[in-house]
């Protein structure tokens, strides 16, 4: 039966950029088809719910501004994420750690010593460190007990988001919030600025693309940059040239929670400028993060690009509840669909369709 096909798999030896790009569009493509599907499903034309969603991203200052604002989280979370994927650490608690960042940046704002003019980077530099330490929890129990990176990573996602309800509706409840969940507002020197009268924090946008260049200039040269790549295609070869898995694992994890954790940072001190409920801090922004690295192929730089196109569909989601009046979960749908045409489209990565011929 099996000869009676016509075409056959071939491996392909290292993918060219044309073909990565090809793939990439067309696992799109193919969510974007599917979605209309539920659109009509919906009783609205599909053709019309895109060109809402699409006004919702670039329709105007205002809506490009939002798309920027949105892209801010996705691009430092997705920056991290693309390392430790790229190191076959498959980190899937950025979520957990970009709330740890949330919860450190609140502590310095509201509680530390810290003088008002050093705030900002405080706040910075330890929203970093405990993303960072949060991240190196499930690569310790990796490295040394063998878990599964997977599970822990995805536990202590809902470890820190019970761990910010308890701060905001304990402890740390700000006493002149008339009984509502969150901290106390910050100080005016604990807030980040914004362009003009958009909700745009430059300074951790400006973080975010720095961060990705820094990163790609890691992995391209220098010698652990140099590691984490062979580790990631071929953990066997790296093992016989005396590469080190546990101190690589570390590593990329340090500066995967890291950067996530300053991602949180920019969230509160820049939008919210207080801790309020997890849910009300992130839209997911650590879990669709994922999906940003991957549709990158775990590029640093290419991660600008992906965290844009989804900071625009998060936009737009505005958008389509407000004109059309469907759920913004639909949005939820999109990224899930995105996410599994892309992983169905990894076998067209490492192997083509060919014709068979006489002699196969």
């Amino acid at each position: 039966m099996i000869d009676r096909i016509p075409f056959k798999l071939k491996k392909r030896p290292n993918p060219s950029g044309l073909v990565v790009m090809v793939v990439s569009f067309l696992a799109l493509f193919s969510a974007f088809l599917v979605a209309s599907v539920i659109f009509w499903a919906y009783g609205t034309n599909p053709i019309h719910a895109y060109t809402v969603l699409f006004d919702g991203m670039f329709g105007g200052t205002n809506e490009l501004a939002t798309t920027v604002r949105r892209a801010i989280p996705f691009l430092l979370a997705g920056v991290g994420l693309a390392l430790a994927f790229k190191a076959r650490f498959w980190n899937i608690g950025a979520e957990g750690q970009l709330l740890l960042g949330t919860v450190a940046a609140s502590w310095v704002a509201l509680f530390s010593p810290v003088p008002p003019p050093l705030l900002i980077p405080a706040m910075f530099f330890f929203g970093f460190l405990a993303g960072a330490m949060w991240g190196l929890v499930p690569a310790i129990l990796k490295s040394k007990l063998g878990v599964n990176e997977v599970i822990t990573t995805l536990m202590m996602n809902y470890i820190a988001i019970n761990l910010v309800q308890f701060l905001v509706q304990g402890p740390w409840k700000g006493e002149s919030q008339w009984g509502f969940p969150y901290t106390d507002m910050y100080p005016p020197q604990a807030r980040l600025a914004t362009l003009g009268n958009t909700n745009v924090h430059w300074l951790t946008l400006i973080l975010g693309v720095v961060a990705a260049m820094l990163a790609y200039f890691f992995v391209q040269n220098t010698t652990p940059g140099y590691e984490i790549k062979v580790i990631g295609r071929s953990p066997s070869a790296a093992k016989f040239a005396g590469m080190s898995k546990v101190k690589t694992t570390l590593l990329v994890m340090f500066i995967s929670g890291g950067l996530a954790g300053m991602a949180g940072v920019g969230e509160v001190a820049g939008i919210h400028h207080m801790l309020r409920g997890p849910n009300q801090i992130s839209l997911g922004y650590g879990y669709t993060a994922i999906i940003v690295a991957w549709l990158a192929r775990n590029n640093p730089l290419a991660v600008i690009i992906t965290s844009f196109f989804f900071g625009a569909i998060l936009a737009g989601g505005n958008a389509i509840k407000v004109s059309l009046g469907l759920p913004f979960q639909i949005i939820d749908v999109f990224n899930g669909l995105i996410l599994f045409f892309l992983i169905g489209s990894e076998i067209l990565m490492s192997y083509k369709l060919t014709w068979r011929n006489q002699n196969d």
